[in-house]
C-alpha cells in the first residue's frame, strides 16, 4: 500500500504524487482511495487502493534506472510494423502496460518515424503521450522542471539514435 507523498506511476497518464488517501463508499463497501496528482498534465485521479496493482500502478524509478532504460531502448533494434493499424495497436498496448521501457520504445520508434516519414495525427498524439509519460517520471525522479527533463530526454535519444 502506498502512502501520502509517495511518487507513483499510473499507466497512460504518467507519474504523480499521492496527495491524500480518502475513504469512499463504493457499491456498499468502504474503500481506500489514492488521490493522485499528475503535474505534467495537471490532472487529479482517484484510484482504489485495492485495484492499484492490477491497474499497473507502480513506484517511480530512480534517475539512474530511467537513464539505463532510455540507453537500453536507444540501443535495441527497431521492430515496427509498416501497417498503420498494427503499429498503432502495438504502440497503444505498450503505453497501456505502464512499463517505462515499453513507453520509451514507443517514443523512440515514433520519434524516428517522424524524422523519416512524418506521422499521422493519431501517431503525433501518441508520441506526445509517450513523451509526457516519460517526462513525468523524469521530473519527479530528478526533482526538476519540465524544460530540463525534456532537454535531458531529447539529448539522450539524439546521442544514441542519430
Amino acid at each position: 500500500m502506498f502512502c501520502k507523498g509517495d511518487k507513483i506511476v499510473y499507466p497512460i497518464h504518467g507519474a504523480g504524487v499521492i496527495e491524500k488517501l480518502e475513504r469512499q463508499e463504493i457499491d456498499g463497501a468502504i474503500q481506500t482511495m489514492y488521490v493522485l496528482r499528475i503535474p505534467v498534465v495537471n490532472l487529479t485521479i482517484k484510484i482504489a487502493a485495492n485495484n492499484a496493482e492490477s491497474l499497473g500502478v507502480r513506484p517511480i524509478y530512480t534517475k539512474e534506472e530511467i537513464m539505463n532504460i532510455i540507453q537500453s531502448v536507444s540501443h535495441t533494434p527497431i521492430d515496427m510494423p509498416d501497417n498503420w493499424n498494427q503499429r498503432y495497436k502495438l504502440n497503444m498496448e505498450r503505453i497501456k502496460s505502464g512499463k517505462l521501457m515499453e513507453v520509451a520504445v514507443v517514443f523512440r520508434n515514433l520519434l524516428l518515424r517522424e524524422r523519416e516519414r512524418g506521422l499521422s495525427a493519431a501517431e503525433k498524439k501518441m508520441l506526445t503521450t509517450a513523451k509526457q509519460i516519460i517526462l513525468s517520471e523524469l521530473i519527479l525522479a530528478n526533482d526538476t522542471d519540465r524544460y530540463q527533463a525534456e532537454e535531458l530526454l531529447i539529448n539522450m535519444f539524439n546521442e544514441n539514435i542519430s
